[in-house]
């Protein structure tokens, strides 16, 4: 069967013909479980060369490929020299002669601080397999890459850095720091680009930009002064998350929030004109606040505090300082004692409710953390010292009336681990209403598509309840504000936005005379301005008539993990429809969070964070590729080395696939036997391509994965490698084992095109070993879809798996010595036994069985009550005679002894069930995996009766 399925003529069962070509049936599903590297040395070249034509040059021949045949696995340091390679032959750059509508995409520009995580060997997987197939499928392609200045995380590391000089930031210039800072930027900066070369990422470095770049910088004051004009951008006082230690506003993005153990105190707050019972008590978690209370509020409707409402409290510790004492719904009067102290210079629900009251607002701290002289006696204390101190002197006086025990939400600084202060501040903000409506329209038009959909809502919910947006940041690392103030007027009055200083000067004489004089404003803008920037001011932008801009803008995808969507994506949806008057892509890709293998989130405190060159080290770029890529869009993915071990053995079996094949081919000058070999086009895989080019195509790559992960190890290594050796071993140098040869190249050649976006490097590597290869895998054509299947040959081999697989099974059961060759009658009809038939030498091969008592017959054998009967599928059985698989007499003996010890532990147990003391007494799930236990034992002794009744059957009829 096999044997005509190797060959041309009509009739076959691995392969159909297809004119003079051969197609390859479709096999039926079978799945399988799924310190620091050396310092990459990568070519770095800034200019723009024109791209090679994309052909490999001699790549086998000098020095950067290993063959299979000279390495017993893939050695992992080759991927340095195989990517320097890529870059070298310009293949990352875009190919302006393939004229269809490119493929961009945009990298997130990671912290130019940063050292690579998961998170980011996540990004790049999964946006290298969108460019690696789009560039394969003929399209121009751009992934551009490049990082950002992380204006905290960047300010943090250089003022550490002089700390250990003995150096504090105050002691320098503001230019004198931030020479510094672009010094540690060129020394150190390039660490992060340096790890995602190292994740084999195909991007176009020679186009890589940095946040703080001239022509991005010229971009971002652009915005702010076009936003400005429009009447988006304005300065006031507003309640902001502020960082004490860094003296700066930071994001909501950069406040984590912990559950932590703290204290809820206990205060009275006596009613002015009452008498000494006549006093509210408090629960608060911050006591200093205290002196920041503008108003006491108690629910409308709970009648404790009623009589109250309506006279004045006076707040402890401030000398006798009266406030109102107020009813609003939003009190929570199961909460603490139910009445409610609003300090809204320090809380941002008192703030929103102050608001909407026309409360006043009382600020109480400095700008590092102490207390001011609205604190009275306690000013200059830091606010934990105020706290205990205060709550001393309230036990002093009489008005601590307790402390509990009381788990905290903590809003904590992502960067320094510093608790945030809720504070009024002046701050520049962008007012997001009228920009949020176009974005939200976006969606609903169905111009943009999130992936995956359901992420959708959340999009929408935010934007629908839209903040404005404080974009100030008291730093002085970033894009300074383009505000410029005049000496001696009123900052928030008087002031000038200009694109330049000498603009800003030049506005100002006209305005106020040429002897005025201007300062800058000295805050920078939220590092996200500029990212909001990314997929356009990268591009040229404000240029629209910059080559690269009408090129490739708008991009085409945005990946990023889900939880940026809204302080990256939905920005840059908002800003790109703002300023270039379309969206900057048409898809948004979002990918879950890294997790440990019990599903932990990673984390130092935890000891769980899985370092990626670690991993690299340990298993291969490629295996932890593929890892990645084998999650759901949007969904976490848990991370174990169980995962990445048969991943690594995925990428060995691929190795050992290619080095079979090699040993099989005819040499490379044997023109004829090449002639005749590349003339085949098999459709065995035809059905995996199209599937696999379709879920590329929606953005489904664990499908992918998995789908071409099952082919090759179900189907190719385990079905076809081992088949074809039978045609290759005995049959050298004729039709068959040509047409085997042929086989082996076309499937080996198109699971490595498949798989090449997934694990570059190894495929790359086992391409360039192939004779007869003209061009680099990585630029090579995708494999054409839509070729022809073959029902009937389909139908065929899945009948001659069904029936190896039993034969094998049946083995496994009856314990038959690997090595040993057994008798099998095959009863079939005379249809299925021809074609069966003609593969007797694969299926001996395959099921281990005898070819000489291989016998095929339209009826059961006279020995079929002494053999093993098999129904491999409609139509379609085998006969195994006992006696050629197993010694009866000692099988027997073995048996017999098993089922006594079974009947003992069945008898037991039936024992306990028959207790109506265990019974009754024993908890239910107890007596429930009891009588799981007893069925089990019952289901278990009829099958090893029934074979010993078989058994000794076969017994009776040899004496």
């Amino acid at each position: 069967m096999l044997q005509t399925a190797l060959s041309t003529a009509p009739t076959t069962l691995l392969f159909a013909p297809c004119g003079n070509k051969l197609s390859p049936i479709l096999f039926s599903k079978r799945r399988r479980s799924l310190t620091l590297l050396p310092r990459w040395h990568f070519n770095r070249t800034r200019p723009r060369p024109k791209p090679k034509p994309f052909s490999a040059v001699a790549a086998t021949e000098n020095g950067v490929f290993t063959s299979p045949e000279m390495a017993k696995s893939f050695d992992f340091t080759s991927e340095e020299r195989i990517y320097n390679w890529w870059e070298s032959q310009g293949y990352f750059r875009p190919n302006f002669d393939r004229g269809s509508v490119p493929f961009v995409i945009s990298m997130p520009p990671p912290n130019v601080t940063g050292s690579l995580h998961m998170g980011h060997a996540m990004f790049v997987t999964l946006e290298d397999i969108m460019v690696r197939y789009h560039r394969m499928k003929g399209r121009s392609t751009l992934w551009l890459p490049g990082t950002d200045h992380a204006g905290i995380a960047t300010q943090l590391v250089v003022e550490r850095m002089l700390a250990s000089e003995g150096i504090k930031r105050a002691e320098l210039s503001r230019d004198e720091f931030t020479k510094r800072v672009w010094e540690w930027k060129e020394k150190y900066g390039g660490t992060i680009t340096n790890q995602i070369r190292r994740l084999g990422a195909s991007c176009d470095w020679t186009r890589e930009h940095f946040t703080l770049d001239e022509q991005l910088s010229r971009a971002v004051i652009e915005a702010f002064v076009r936003l400005h004009e429009k009447g988006l951008i304005y300065q006031g006082s507003y309640m902001v998350n502020w960082s004490p230690s860094l003296q700066t506003a930071v994001s909501d993005l950069e406040v984590e929030y912990s559950e932590e153990s703290g204290t809820l105190y206990y205060i009275k707050y006596r009613v002015a004109g009452g008498s000494r019972s006549d006093y509210l008590t408090i629960a608060t978690t911050r006591p200093e606040t205290l002196f920041g209370d503008v108003a006491i509020a108690v629910h409308p409707k709970d009648d404790r505090y009623s009589k109250y409402v309506g006279m004045m409290a006076i707040v402890p510790m401030t000398y006798g300082r009266h406030i109102p004492i107020i009813s609003d719904k939003h009190v929570d009067k199961d909460f603490g004692t139910g009445v409610l102290k609003i300090s809204p210079g320090h809380d941002h629900n008192d703030y929103l409710l102050a608001r909407k009251l026309g409360l006043p607002i009382l600020n109480i701290m400095n700008k590092d953390g102490t207390l001011n002289k609205v604190a009275g006696l306690y000013c200059g204390l830091d606010r934990f010292e105020a706290r205990k101190k205060l709550w001393a002197e309230l036990e002093e006086t009489g008005l601590a009336v307790k402390q509990e025990a009381h788990t905290l939400r903590v809003p904590r600084s992502q960067r320094g681990g510093e608790i945030i202060e809720p504070l009024v501040s002046k701050q520049w903000f962008v007012t997001m209403e009228p920009l949020a409506e176009k974005a939200l329209r976006a969606v609903e038009r169905g111009e943009l598509t999130i992936i995956p959909e359901r992420f959708e809502k959340i999009y929408n919910h935010w934007l629908s309840n839209i903040k404005d947006w404080c974009i100030s940041r008291q730093l002085w690392w970033g894009h300074r504000i383009p505000v410029w103030y005049i000496v001696g007027k009123d900052c928030e009055e008087e002031y000038i936005v200009a694109r330049s200083a000498d603009e800003a000067l030049e506005k100002a004489r006209a305005k106020y005379g040429n002897n005025v004089e201007i300062y800058q404003d000295p805050d920078v803008l939220d590092t996200w301005f500029s990212s909001a920037l990314w997929p356009f001011s990268t591009l040229g932008w404000p240029d629209v008539s910059e080559e690269d801009f009408r090129r490739f803008y708008p991009t085409t995808m945005l990946e990023t993990g889900h939880d940026i969507l809204f302080f990256w994506v939905a920005r840059m949806v908002m800003m790109g429809i703002e300023f270039t008057g379309t969206l900057p892509f048409s898809y948004v890709y979002l990918h879950g969070l890294i997790r440990d293998s019990q599903g932990h989130k990673m984390s130092k405190t935890l000891g769980n964070v899985i370092d990626p060159i670690d991993t690299i080290k340990d298993f291969g770029t490629d295996a932890l590729r593929f890892t990645l890529a084998l999650g759901t869009p949007g969904q976490d993915l848990n991370l174990s080395t169980e995962r990445l071990t048969a991943n690594k053995a995925f990428t060995n079996k691929l190795w050992n696939a290619g080095n079979f094949l090699l040993q099989n081919l005819p040499t490379r000058n044997d023109a004829s036997a090449w002639k005749n070999i590349l003339a085949y086009k098999v459709s065995k895989l035809h059905l995996l391509i199209d599937m696999t080019t379709t879920s590329y195509d929606k953005f489904f790559f664990g499908d992918v994965g998995r789908e071409t992960y099952d082919f090759f190890w179900g189907d190719f290594a385990d079905w076809y490698i081992e088949a074809s050796k039978a045609r290759l071993y005995n049959s050298r140098g004729h039709s068959d084992s040509s047409v085997a040869q042929a086989v082996l190249l076309y499937v080996f050649e198109n699971i490595l095109k498949l798989l090449h976006p997934f694990m570059p490097f190894v495929t790359e590597e086992l391409w360039q070993a192939l004779p007869q290869r003209k061009e680099a895998l990585m630029v090579s054509h995708w494999p054409q879809t839509s070729l022809p299947r073959h029902a009937n040959s389909i139908k065929k081999f899945e009948n001659f798996q069904a029936l190896t697989r039993a034969i094998r099974n049946a083995r496994a059961e009856y314990s038959v010595e690997p090595g040993k060759r057994i008798s099998a009658s095959i009863v079939a009809s005379e249809e299925v036994i021809q074609y069966i038939s003609e593969e007797k030498e694969v299926l001996a091969l395959l099921s281990r069985l005898d070819a000489q008592n291989v016998h095929f017959t339209n009826s059961p054998p006279e020995d079929a009550e002494q053999s093993v009967h098999l129904v491999a599928g409609e139509g379609l059985e085998a006969y195994l005679p006992l006696a050629d698989m197993i010694d009866i007499s000692a099988e027997v003996e073995r048996l017999s002894r098993r089922l006594s010890k079974m009947q003992t532990e069945y008898d037991r147990l039936k024992a306990r069930l028959s207790s109506p003391e265990f019974v009754e007494k024993a908890p239910e799930d107890v007596v429930h995996g009891v009588q799981e236990k007893a069925a089990e034992a019952e289901e278990k002794i009829i099958l090893t009766k029934n074979r010993l009744a078989l058994l000794k059957s076969s017994v009776l009829v040899t004496e």
